[in-house]
């Protein structure tokens, strides 16, 4: 600091609020001291700015998996606010493993973060317990917590289900099936509530050969298709329970001589441009992660209510074709 001064013949002072961006100090002389600060070099040392502030300027970001495509926009979205308050994001992926969601979240602590926002592999999230209690604000996202109060944002799985449901029934499908992912997971559970009191509602029974739940892999899905296309019952219309069961049902469907509505929950990558276009349940993924981390900024900055806030952003039904094939006479 004393070189960028001497260069830009101000004093420490100056070249302090400069760099801290304070008032006070002319538009020619901010010029000035930053163009010393170009010119020699100059960066600042976070190391010894964390110990006057105690902030590091620096989140945690704990996604499933950051290949899958809906978590793409989220992580953008939570980059976004991040930025917009000065903050630097860190990313990983847990892998749906709840040990390796502990070690990056612990690895991220350590690493003295201001604010996690996480979504959850695990079902017991006591071991941040401490890590909170020490001032670290803690967001959940897509999930709630396991056995612990805290701040989440999610989606409205079951009513979009049911939207998407409801949509196949008016189009006169009364057999429909739904495919979901590991019943385990809490937006695969609260999707198949969905299903079932759409259906419920309808006054339409549910034989247990309509549904299924288990891995996304591709030979898992297209076998639970086929169970349910055949039998004496075989269903007319699909609801796909993510983004890639859509998929494989899609290459599956493709194959058949006799249509099968489809509705897939999440959208994708050129799902308006199959043929036909597929009808999806979409959800805000950007909104998710833009709500998460602006409620994790209003939590450090002690501008959030004490107690923890659970909010539900709601499902959009996009009809584009796929939804709105008719049964087979």
């Amino acid at each position: 600091m004393k070189d960028v001064a001497a260069r830009a013949g101000v004093g420490l002072k100056t070249v302090s609020r400069v760099v801290n961006e304070e008032a006070g100090v002319t538009p020619d002389t901010v010029a000035r001291v930053q163009a010393a600060i170009e010119a020699l070099g100059f960066r600042r040392n976070d190391s010894a700015r964390l110990l006057r502030t105690r902030r590091t300027s620096s989140i945690g970001l704990v996604l499933e998996d950051l290949a899958d495509p809906f978590y793409a926009p989220l992580s953008r979205a939570v980059e976004d606010v991040a930025r917009a308050h000065g903050a630097l994001l860190f990313t990983g992926s847990s892998a749906e493993d709840p040990r390796r969601e502990q070690e990056l979240v612990l690895a991220f602590c350590a690493r003295r973060v201001d604010g996690l926002i996480v979504v959850p592999a695990s079902d017991d999230h006591r071991y941040l317990s401490p890590e909170i209690e020490a001032g670290v604000a803690t967001v959940f996202v897509d999930r709630p917590a396991g056995r612990l109060d805290a701040d989440v944002v999610l989606t409205d799985n079951a009513g979009g289900v049911r939207d998407g449901v409801a949509h196949l029934i008016a189009h006169g499908h009364r057999r429909i099936g739904f495919i979901g992912d590991q019943p385990g997971i809490h937006t695969a559970a609260e999707r198949l509530r969905g299903y079932r009191e759409a259906m419920a509602a309808a006054n339409l029974p549910v034989s247990n050969a309509w549904y299924a739940m288990g891995p996304t892999t591709p030979e898992r899905v297209r076998a639970s298709i086929d169970a349910m296309l055949s039998g004496p019952e075989p269903v007319t219309a699909l609801l796909a329970g993510n983004n890639r069961v859509t998929v494989t049902a899609v290459r599956v469907l493709s194959g058949l001589t006799r249509p099968v509505a489809l509705v897939g929950f999440d959208d994708f990558e050129l799902a308006d441009l199959l043929s036909p276009p597929v009808t999806v349940v979409a959800q805000d993924a950007p909104g998710l992660g833009r709500t998460a981390a602006q409620l994790l900024f209003r939590r450090l900055d002690g501008m959030a209510s004490d107690a923890p806030t659970r909010t539900e952003l709601p499902a959009r039904l996009i009809p584009r074709g796929s939804g709105e094939i008719p049964p087979a006479s």
